[in-house]
C-alpha cells in the first residue's frame, strides 16, 4: 500500500513532465466542453499506458 502511494506521489511529482509527452491529448481521448462543465476521459491514453506497463511487467516477469 505504501509503493502504491509512493508511486501515485511520484507521477504527481513528475505530471509537467509527462505531459510534454503529448498523454491526455491522444486523438482518440473524448472532451466534451459546455457552457459551464468539461467532461474528459483520456481513453486512448488509459490503453496505450496499460499497454505499455504490460509489456513491461511480461518482460520482467520472463
Amino acid at each position: 500500500m505504501i509503493q502504491v502511494g509512493l508511486a501515485i506521489a511520484l507521477i504527481g511529482f513528475l505530471w509537467p513532465y509527462l505531459s510534454r509527452l503529448g498523454l491526455g491529448r491522444l486523438p482518440g481521448d473524448i472532451i466534451i466542453r459546455r457552457d459551464d462543465v468539461t467532461f474528459y476521459f483520456p481513453i486512448v491514453t488509459c490503453l496505450l499506458v496499460s499497454v505499455a506497463f504490460s509489456l513491461v511487467l511480461w518482460v520482467l516477469n520472463r
